[in-house]
């Protein structure tokens, strides 16, 4: 049975950074960045440190958030009974290892807030859950090597080398959480491997979006203004910016400023995760107008009301005009392709169009101008162009 002392469940939970006890030797450890951890400390009899005098050792117990404040007593005490009878409980303790399923989840949730949406926070913990979870999930997190992160890595290094890349840096942060935690010692293997180059080195082949050719955007255009689907208007709005399909499907009302003739796309829908202006054409205004009689939240409306259609939409509507090897984010090579060869546009006015970030880190700092005018030059060409005009 669990020992009282002067901690609670609600304090364990809202200490603030610093080290609080809680008698007997156990104390909470709170850390500026919030993780919390228990320790306790034990007086070993009849050892000596190096100075001779009693040895006196802090012991960590694991994380709060996995190890419960009666649980933390009861490690605490078993501590100290073997220090009584002369035992250090560095080697003769033991304690209750979290799987690696255990810790990866805890990890997923702790970073949620810094995911880039939902979408992205998801993908982080279904690679984990298909490559890794079935082999190694169930395991102690200390009992993880070099030949069980290998176990994971070796069957899809070089059929899917991009997952199984990201695979092991997740691979690698679970195992730094636990070892912040008390849980391991240590390498990190995932990194052990990398630095002896076991797995073998893979060329990344580019991969290269199917692309309609720039000198027949026109007559598709002209096909694409005949049908009457709400993926056509979409279409059409997409080629005219030279967007990404989820910056325009997730297009929503008050992003768009009529006066000034903008869109402004949040951060939290762009690639880049900083929010990109695009100037509004003729053309794009007037899609937007026959949108906008629609009375919908979003401006491309999807099957049920106030929600955007599905990110298949505009390819399946490409597939059903006929249109094959043609990908909707093509569009954007025929873009740049008719920004360099026909237009002659200087390459950081058709990058910045793109919203690609464009020079080092310490040319953008500098160039603190997204070339609004002149990319609103370019986009009434190219629109111009698509139009037949």
């Amino acid at each position: 049975m669990a020992l009282d002392g002067k901690l609670t469940k609600k304090l364990v939970s809202n200490l603030g950074p610093g080290r609080h006890g809680d008698g007997n030797g156990l104390h909470l450890v709170v850390d500026p960045s919030g993780a919390r951890r228990w320790i306790v400390r034990v007086t070993v009899k009849g050892q000596r440190n190096a100075m001779g005098k009693p040895l006196r050792t802090d012991f960590g117990l694991g994380s709060a958030e996995l190890v419960t404040l009666p649980q933390a007593r009861d490690r605490a005490l078993e501590y100290r009974r073997m220090a009584r009878a002369g035992l250090n409980p560095r080697f003769n303790a033991t304690r209750e290892v979290p799987s690696f399923e255990e810790i990866a989840g805890q990890v997923h949730i702790e970073r949620l807030p810094t995911f880039k949406n939902a979408k992205h926070g998801q993908h982080w913990i279904n690679t984990l859950r298909d490559y890794a979870f079935p082999k190694i999930g169930r395991m102690p997190v200390d009992s993880i090597g070099q030949p069980e992160v290998l176990m994971c890595l070796s069957p899809i290094w070089t059929e899917k080398h991009e997952t199984a890349r990201r695979l092991a840096q997740r691979i690698k942060i679970v195992l730094d959480v636990a070892r912040s935690k008390g849980f391991r010692d240590g390498e990190n293997p995932v990194t052990t491997i990398k630095d002896a180059a076991i797995l073998p080195r893979v060329r990344a082949k580019p991969q290269h979006h199917g692309a309609m050719r720039w000198q027949d955007l026109p007559t598709f255009y002209v096909a694409l203004r005949e049908r009457k689907a709400m993926a056509a208007h979409a279409l059409m709005f997409t080629c005219l910016t030279a967007s990404r399909t989820n910056e325009v499907l997730g297009m929503r009302w008050e992003e768009v400023d009529q006066a000034e003739r903008l869109w402004t796309c949040p951060a939290e829908r762009m690639k880049t995760g900083e929010a990109h202006r695009v100037p509004l054409t003729p053309e794009m205004l007037q899609i937007l107008d026959e949108q906008r009689a629609l009375g919908s939240d979003v401006v491309f409306e999807g099957q049920k009301r106030n929600r955007p259609m599905s990110n298949m939409s505009m390819l399946m509507l490409l597939r059903r005009m006929g249109v094959k090897d043609v990908t909707v984010h093509g569009f954007r090579s025929a873009f740049r392709d008719w920004a360099a060869e026909a237009a002659g546009a200087p390459r950081e006015v058709a990058e910045m169009c793109l919203a690609h970030r464009v020079g080092t880190a310490v040319e953008r700092a500098y160039a603190r101008s997204d070339l609004l005018e002149k990319r609103r030059v370019l986009l009434a060409r190219w629109a111009n162009h698509v139009c037949g005009g």
